[in-house]
Parts: structure tokens; sequence; C-alpha cells
């Protein structure tokens, strides 16, 4: 089931980089990032609607590396 209220964007640069990939897995409080077997970062895109905007994976990931879209009104977060 595709999320409802907002969907997460990050690059491929911060995909594939394994020390930022377990950074996002454990800044996140509702588990939206897990890191593959292969160690890079995953979406788990059953847990997206459970984000609480808190913005600590926009902060973690350099600018640009992961935004956050509301899908609900269009805005995003982001640095």
């Amino acid at each position: 089931m595709p999320a409802m209220f907002i969907r997460v964007d990050m690059t491929r640069e911060v995909a594939g980089d394994r020390e930022l990939a377990n950074k996002l897995a454990e800044v996140c409080p509702v588990n939206i990032f897990a890191q593959a077997p292969d160690g890079s970062a995953t979406i788990v895109e059953e847990n997206l609607d459970e984000c609480v905007l808190c913005e600590l994976c926009v902060q973690a990931a350099p600018p640009g590396g992961v935004r956050v879209v509301k899908l609900y009104d269009g805005t995003v977060l982001e640095r």
C-alpha cells in the first residue's frame, strides 16, 4: 500500500553510503530507514505513514541528501 501522507527521497550518494545508512536507521524513531544486507540505505515503505516529521533524517544527511515531501500539501522538509 503506498504512503498517504509523505514520501521520502534520498540521493544515490546517501543510499550508497554505509555509514550514513546506519546513521539514518539509528536516528529515525519510527524505523523508516533500514540498512540492506549490502550496507546501503533502504526505505521501509510500510512505515512511511508513521513519520512524525521530526526532521532527524534530514539533519543527519548532507544538504539535499534526504527530503521528506508532505503529499497532502506539497511542502518539503529539506536542508
